[in-house]
């Protein structure tokens, strides 16, 4: 059995058959004069430690080249090498990148289409993926119940999330002023009923990122999915129901965002400050101190 053959009929995502099949063609060319039956685990290492010394590429490259070769070696070759994780690098440990509120309505307000404010408020108001956007019909936004069916999750997992009626508003707006309206998918190209090329909606994203002075943000789409559960957490939303509409799998994957909180943050009082607080005094630290540079 081929390695696509095998990925299709286990129902892998797209996205993870063409990532797949990217990785195990440059380990291929890499060892060009082999034979795929000649390949062996101390291939996959040779080809690991040229990612991580030569090539100098991240941790999730890195990953993603494991799990390709794992795959590999398991369903085509039918000669399991273990499990990958032992080839994993130390990951790094990163807050990942997210907007304030204030943000999020700067970002908004300089989109310069309907289309780009839908995009844009529909991926901050349900926390939605890249090609889970991508991918969402007309009939999945189901609004009398307040609601958006994701069909096209991460691992062909189907959940609901919510559904902003600020944003049903927005693309109630856009499909009306759209000169050739959307057929089967909510966004669509120049191509009725085929769904918007994922370039496409990042290139309207960092448009809006771009006119609103903020593309230092990194991973610009993800930041808002981020700041979605972070902004809910904020305003007391308990972490299993924003992993459930998230759709992750573990619920240590949603606990980063318990690092990005700021409501509890701010409330926080340092010992120090506490120390020489006036007794029987209630000790009140102003939220908007003015930046240390700001006191010389």
């Amino acid at each position: 059995m081929n390695l696509e053959k095998a990925m299709v009929l286990e129902n892998l995502a797209t996205r993870s058959i063409k990532t797949y099949a990217r990785e195990v063609r440059l380990f291929a060319e890499y060892f060009g004069d082999l034979h795929p039956d000649e390949w062996t685990e101390k291939h996959v290492h040779d080809y690991l430690f040229y990612l991580k010394k030569v090539c100098g590429v991240s941790y999730s490259k890195h990953k993603i080249f494991a799990c390709a070769m794992s795959y590999y070696f398991e369903k085509v070759k039918q000669q399991p090498i273990g499990k990958m994780t032992k080839f994993y690098p130390k990951k790094e440990f990163k807050l990942p990148s997210f907007l304030s509120q204030e943000e999020v309505k700067k970002l908004i307000e300089s989109a310069q289409s309907l289309k780009q404010r839908a995009i844009i408020e529909l991926f901050y108001s349900s926390g939605l993926r890249l090609d889970e956007l991508r991918m969402l019909k007309i009939s999945d936004i189901e609004s009398k119940e307040n609601r958006i069916r994701v069909s096209s999750g991460k691992g062909k997992k189907e959940r609901f999330t919510v559904l902003s009626q600020q944003c049903l508003f927005t693309l109630r707006q856009y499909i009306k002023a759209e000169q050739i309206r959307p057929k089967v998918y909510l966004f669509e190209g120049s191509e009725a009923g085929k769904p918007l090329h994922e370039r496409s909606i990042q290139h309207a994203v960092n448009m809006a990122y771009k006119k609103g002075g903020m593309m230092d943000k990194t991973r610009k789409i993800h930041a808002l999915r981020h700041s979605f559960a972070t902004h809910l957490l904020d305003n007391g939303v308990d972490i299993f129901t924003i992993k459930e509409l998230l759709g992750h799998s573990k619920i240590e994957t949603t606990m980063i965002y318990l690092h990005l909180q700021s409501t509890k943050r701010n409330e926080l009082v340092s010992p120090l400050d506490a120390l020489y607080a006036p007794k029987n005094e209630l000790l009140i630290v102003p939220i908007n101190t003015p930046p240390l540079a700001a006191w010389g």
